[in-house]
């Protein structure tokens, strides 16, 4: 199903209440998981020590595990459901 666009119709998202229109491409989405998985590589180490440099360099491996699985994920839709295959070996 790569390319499709996919109709959401209403997503209640706002404080109001009111609901926004959607038109969303599953297939950019999993690009721009692939560009966050690329700059979280990129990423420069800040001029942080200790407690912090750990904090910093865990959360950039959870990330990039994070954004790596979804980007290489395919997907289909299933009775309205988006359901996304990650592979995992």
């Amino acid at each position: 199903m790569h390319g499709a666009r996919l109709a959401l119709g209403v997503i209640e998202s706002r404080q109001d209440g009111k609901g926004l229109m959607a038109d969303f491409d599953v297939d950019q989405m999993l690009a721009r998981f692939a560009e966050r998985a690329q700059a979280v590589r990129d990423r420069p180490m800040p001029p942080v020590e200790g407690e912090a440099r750990k904090g910093f360099i865990k959360q950039a491996e959870t990330d990039l595990i994070d954004f790596s699985l979804v980007a290489n994920a395919s997907w289909e839709l299933e009775d309205g459901y988006l359901v996304l295959r990650v592979p995992l070996a």
